[in-house]
């Protein structure tokens, strides 16, 4: 609102300004602008960082993509010999995974495996799935892959081994699922409220075949392209928008550096018309004591006042017009900056809802795995401190793959979000709700002891259990599982989450729709 208000002023105030007040305005104008140039470099810094940040987020999930090629044509592979059709499908799978796939080609590669599935699993000769052999057989010469070692179990957060010398066929398919459930789980570390993360958890772990893993390797390899793209598209805009930014930043520094050098033309000609009175002065101080006809005097004097006032005159006009220029310029970088402080002020505003949306889970409009980990880092520095009461609940939905693979995905995401209003309502302002991931979700009761948590979970337990679906006009009936625990002396926040979690499998284990505390 600055900028505008002093254009206003600045045009009300131009023609009852004689020209010595030139300089004063020149030097305001360049203060502010100096002042403008500081925050616009400022903002210049954070996009250079957020652009940076995002060349990070980029190369990561380039480095997914090809792990997830890699893993996509070991269990082609592992999987070929199964049947005639199917092997041809994988080959061609294998054969895309090992070059730079697009998303249209991945596409229609999974429409085509599709359809070869179950087109076999339809066949009447075809049988239930035989074990794995020790070592893949050869595909047809059509359709060769290179030959792949065996992966070798992968634990959270390692690499990749290779040993195909005695492995045996079982350990190499659960190193296969251990592999590809990691993948999944790092995807979730990027994206924790990706709604079919939980989807394709259960889909990896009832995968009965190799055919079955490489559908999910698919759905997986999808969503990896679909974040690229996003982080591809954010980046651009952010290059785009530093461009713009710097192009303004030139434009400020061409203002001040035109303005510096007219305010040093502005000295040079006082300092000019100073000398030139000065000799005019002197000159006629010599004359007047070297002559003493009146008459003559009086025509010197005459003769050097005129040349007085012609360099006074000069002087007025060359500083009159430099005025005029300045005003000119003043008036369009005040524009320039009024401008530049609404792009500033939308950009901010912008960066805001980017950081508020990164915070929120896009489906149930709660907050997601990244508010919970900053929140309860918090609440774990501030009960080491205060020693004030902090209990966590963690929460899941009884059967959630049944419900979907029922009511279909459409259906499952109006249970996450009913459910997540059900789990929130009530809730004080100073605990804490959030989905963790699928159909998981977290609460933080702060200065509530153990036994007060347990009721008000059992409470909200019952307000969920009470709630009611339907699906084609039948009732679908929705329950959750809570594990809960307090924090304790010499707790971090991986020994904190890990306690509560068996305390909810343990409330799985006991026929679910529970609340356990330990």
């Amino acid at each position: 609102m600055l900028a505008p208000a002093l254009a206003h002023r600045g045009r009300r105030c131009l023609p009852r300004l004689k020209p010595r007040h030139c300089l004063p305005i020149a030097s305001w104008t360049a203060t502010l602008h100096e002042c403008r140039v500081a925050e616009a470099v400022d903002w210049r810094k954070r996009h250079l960082d957020a652009l940076r940040e995002m060349e990070s987020e980029e190369r990561r999930w380039r480095g997914v993509e090809q792990i997830l090629r890699r893993l996509v044509s070991r269990v082609c592979a592992v999987a070929m010999g199964r049947d005639p059709r199917l092997d041809v499908q994988l080959g061609t799978l294998s054969a895309a995974a090992r070059r730079d796939t697009d998303e249209a080609e991945l596409k229609a590669l999974y429409d085509s495996l599709t359809g070869v599935v179950m087109a076999v699993e339809k066949s009447a000769a075809l049988t239930p799935p035989l074990p794995l052999s020790p070592q893949p057989p050869t595909p047809p010469p059509s359709v060769q892959p290179p030959p792949l070692p065996a992966v070798a179990p992968v634990a959270a957060g390692g690499s990749f081994s290779a040993d195909a010398v005695g492995v045996p066929a079982e350990r190499r398919w659960q190193s296969s699922c251990e592999a590809v459930a990691m993948l999944i789980d790092r995807l979730g570390q990027a994206d924790p409220s990706g709604s079919e993360l939980g989807t394709l958890r259960a889909d990896v772990a009832a995968a009965a075949d190799d055919a079955a893993l490489a559908l999910v390797l698919l759905r997986v390899s999808d969503l990896v392209s679909k974040h690229v793209a996003v982080v591809t598209r954010e980046r651009t805009e952010a290059v785009a928008t530093l461009a713009q930014v710097t192009d303004r930043l030139s434009e400020m520094a061409q203002y001040l550096s035109g303005a510096s050098a007219e305010r040093e033309r502005d000295h040079e000609d006082r300092q000019t018309l100073n000398i030139d009175l000065l000799t005019q002065m002197t000159r006629l101080s010599d004359e007047v004591k070297t002559h003493n006809d009146l008459s003559l005097l009086r025509a010197l004097v005459t003769d050097r006042l005129d040349a007085v006032a012609n360099n006074v005159r000069d002087f007025r006009e060359r500083e009159q017009h430099r005025f005029a220029e300045n005003a000119v310029r003043s008036e369009r970088m005040l524009s320039r900056l009024a401008a530049l402080e609404n792009e500033s002020r939308e950009l901010h505003h912008n960066l805001d809802l980017e950081k508020q949306r990164s915070r929120i889970d896009t489906l149930t409009r709660v907050a997601n795995r990244v508010s919970f980990d900053e929140r309860f880092a918090e609440e774990l520095a501030r009960w080491k401190r205060f020693r004030h009461p902090v209990a966590i609940l963690v929460w899941d939905i009884d059967r959630f793959k049944s419900i979907n693979d029922a009511c279909g995905h459409r259906g499952g995401d109006a249970v996450l979000r009913e459910v997540a209003v059900a789990l929130s309502r009530g809730r004080r302002g100073v605990d804490f709700f959030a989905r963790f991931g699928g159909e998981e979700f977290v609460s933080l009761l702060v200065g509530t002891e153990l036994e007060d948590a347990l009721r008000t979970a059992e409470e909200m337990r019952s307000a969920v259990e009470g709630l009611r679906f339907h699906f084609h006009g039948s009732p679908v009936r929705v329950t959750v599982s809570c594990g809960l625990t307090a924090l304790r002396e010499g707790d971090s926040a991986d020994i904190v989450f890990d306690r509560a979690d068996a305390a909810l499998y343990k409330a799985k284990n006991s026929g679910r729709n529970v609340c356990i505390a330990v």
